[in-house]
């Protein structure tokens, strides 16, 4: 995954840091000096250091640093942010599994269903504080699975968690290897890694309550969920969406961040701009129609055609806000590219085919209505509630996968994905 906070600065303090453990060879050098570097060396116990620069509500900046996993039998290390669960707990939970586990096996006895248990009950301790203060426990982000081994340990979500437990907020985060380069080569000493798929990934989306495909100190992009709105609505019920998310996240950004949006009930990739520059210029991309984007979407029964393109004008139906009317007269123009993927059959029987949606332009509900109409496709997308057969909890398979920027500030081209999630 991609580092979900801007990485900029924290590199630059990460080499000092490199620098301080190379020369003191300690982990502990700003104390005592006891805790040597030389078990990163040895065999293949190298560890990913972490460090995260952080503001609090008077500016005054901070910085945390933190090491994954247990460092040659500590988990706790002063002036390193310790782990996220009570470590005397632990050690104790630890102990007692280790005699049981010891005695079974003395017996003959299986000792699988013991060690199970312990994982259990360990991975019960942590708690990581999110955004605005919220605890999450391993339960609330991996539900009743059992999460991969590790899982908890790794600089981000303790840097994290720290930030936000202090009442602080993330500025610039990274994190490097250091120590003999692992025997797979996947690993090699002083190099930066972005936070890791499996653990961190679910981990840091519940603490930032958003899934950050990119952020640096101009635009976030994020991979919207589905049912979530992209801007604020009417009413407090409605405050919760992408834009107060991402404000949460970060507080520096200008109030109104939003150039651009996706159906509350359609998932997929948006751009915001943090600063006022990038905001202009990101929406002055997207009236010049210089921005590409790439849609999936499942509809329903099976289309004959392999691909073209929909041109159908539409505008909102005013008594029935916010559906959208085939108008040849008064309709704005809207033009869709569309391909022809496959053809499939869902767990219910119902056979659909999925689609790859170019839009030219942006209306609102331009790819329902392309695709419900007799004038578009006439078939509806999958869940569609306002235009198709959607069923209630069922939801709506149209996904943002791709989207093509050029950055505001560098003018480099940038192309974000997210997975299709159906």
């Amino acid at each position: 995954m991609f580092q979900p906070i801007p990485t900029q600065r924290a590199h630059v303090l990460c080499e000092m840091l490199k620098t301080d453990l190379d020369v003191h060879q300690a982990m502990d050098w700003e104390g005592e000096g006891n805790i040597s570097t030389g078990a990163m060396f040895r065999g293949s116990r190298g560890h990913m250091v972490g460090l995260l620069l952080c503001k609090d509500e008077k500016l005054d900046k901070h910085l945390l640093k933190a090491f994954s996993g247990v460092y040659d039998g500590y988990w706790e290390i002063p002036g390193w942010v310790g782990p996220c669960f009570d470590v005397q707990r632990y050690k104790a939970i630890l102990a007692e599994y280790d005699l049981r586990i010891k005695g079974a096996e003395r017996e003959g006895k299986e000792s699988a269903s013991l060690s199970l248990a312990c994982q259990k009950e360990l991975f019960g301790l942590y708690r990581f504080t999110g955004v605005g203060g919220r605890t999450l426990t391993i339960k609330d982000i991996f539900g009743d699975r059992l999460p991969p081994s590790g899982s908890g340990d790794c600089c981000a979500p303790k840097l994290l968690s720290e930030c936000y437990r202090r009442g602080w907020y993330p500025v610039s985060m990274a994190e490097f290897y250091y120590g003999k380069d692992s025997p797979s080569g996947n690993r090699v000493n002083g190099v930066f890694y972005d936070p890791c798929e499996n653990r961190c990934r679910p981990i840091l989306d519940a603490m930032l309550g958003l899934d950050v495909i990119y952020a640096d100190e101009s635009i976030c992009v994020v991979n919207k969920p589905s049912g979530l709105l992209s801007v604020p609505g009417k009413g407090p019920d409605k405050q919760d969406c992408v834009v107060n998310r991402v404000k949460a996240l970060f507080p520096r950004s200008i109030s109104q961040p939003s150039v651009h949006r996706l159906d509350q009930d359609t998932s997929g990739v948006l751009v915001y701009g943090l600063t006022r520059q990038a905001q202009a210029d990101l929406s002055v991309q997207f009236a010049k129609g210089e921005v590409h984007k790439e849609y999936q979407a499942l509809l329903e029964g099976v289309l004959k055609e392999e691909g073209g393109d929909i041109d159908v004008p539409i505008r909102p139906d005013y008594e029935h806000r916010p559906y959208q009317i085939y108008d040849p007269k008064d309709g704005k123009y809207a033009i869709t590219h569309w391909e022809k993927m496959d053809v499939e059959k869902l767990p219910d029987g119902s056979v659909v085919t999925r689609v790859r949606f170019l839009p030219h332009t942006g209306r609102t509900h331009q790819l329902r209505v392309h695709s419900a109409f007799p004038q578009g496709l006439g078939h509806p997308i999958v869940g569609d509630r306002f235009y198709g057969h959607g069923r209630e909890g069922q939801r709506l398979c149209l996904h943002a996968r791709r989207l093509e920027i050029h950055h505001p500030e560098t003018g480099k081209k940038m192309v974000f994905e997210a997975d299709v999630p159906f």
